[in-house]
């Protein structure tokens, strides 16, 4: 090899040896490199907080709240006094630090709506949301910072909704 040709490969070596692209795995992102080990460290990139949810337990994790604990402290309580301790923590979980400002009548804030029907046809269906503004007909505790994460938390736990709003 000429001294021409190996100053060219030397010269590429050394330009790779500056840049080296790396493509972090689905679902990762960078978050640092340790500049004295090379170590790259990630982080997993957050789903969508209705990816995260699925059921009560879901809820129960996203917030970091011990089952058995919640479960013990639940024990005792009335159906309805259950689920209004369960539909706190939902709205606590999907609103993700979120929480109503009742001082801006332009904020919007939202909660299922459910249409109650005769008993033979299930009686109690999450049917849409509704939007307040100034004045509300719900629970603080419970509005979404969303029109589609209450239809969402209607829908996914509408039995839940059914054992707070009826009898």
């Amino acid at each position: 090899m000429s001294g021409k040709k190996c100053n060219q490969v030397i010269k590429q070596q050394i330009k790779m040896s500056k840049t080296m692209q790396i493509n972090p795995p689905q679902g990762f992102k960078f978050e640092s490199v340790d500049q004295s080990s090379g170590a790259i460290n990630l982080v997993e990139i957050p789903k969508d907080i209705k990816e995260r949810i699925k059921t009560f337990v879901d809820v129960l994790l996203v917030l970091n709240i011990d089952g058995k604990e919640f479960l013990e402290q639940t024990k005792n309580l009335p159906a309805d006094e259950l689920a209004y301790k369960q539909l706190k923590l939902i709205v606590q979980a999907f609103n993700e630090g979120w929480t109503p400002d009742w001082t801006n009548s332009s904020q919007g804030k939202y909660y299922p709506w459910f249409k109650m029907g005769s008993p033979s046809g299930g009686g109690f269906s999450s049917y849409d949301y509704v939007r307040w503004l100034a004045d509300s007909a719900v629970g603080s505790r419970l509005c979404f910072k969303s029109a589609d994460l209450a239809k969402h938390s209607g829908q996914l736990f509408e039995s839940i909704y059914k054992d707070f709003l009826t009898v």
